[in-house]
């Protein structure tokens, strides 16, 4: 009895809608494509924190604490499949916090049919 030849690797689970290009469904500037979290990033960018975090599953206290953000970024970035690096969520919530929030925000969204591009 011979032992099977694997030709092909399986490949990760897959959730979400851009899991096969890697990459956000918006861009980091695409405020305006979901007007509650611009709305609410222009008027309190702390409750749109907590808000996407508590969206997300996560301690609706994790966008408040230093580094939550960046965890929350990252963990996200790896659950959907989106391409990047631990390094580059923590200069993208340090420099673009706001717009950063606003689009982790819009993907939670997107992901679970809330809205649709």
């Amino acid at each position: 009895m011979s032992n099977p030849v694997v030709t092909h690797q399986p490949g990760a689970g897959g959730y979400g809608t851009n899991v096969q290009t890697g990459e956000w469904s918006t861009g980091l500037c695409s405020c305006c494509s979901d007007l509650l979290v611009c709305a609410l990033g222009c008027v309190c960018p702390m409750a749109l924190s907590c808000y996407t975090a508590n969206k997300y599953g996560e301690n609706c206290c994790l966008g408040c604490v230093p580094g939550g953000l960046t965890a929350m970024r990252t963990h996200m970035r790896l659950t959907y499949g989106i391409q990047g690096t631990i390094c580059h969520d923590a200069l993208m919530t340090f420099f673009c916090g706001l717009c950063e929030v606003c689009r982790m925000a819009r993907e939670i969204r997107i992901r679970n049919g809330e809205i649709s591009l």
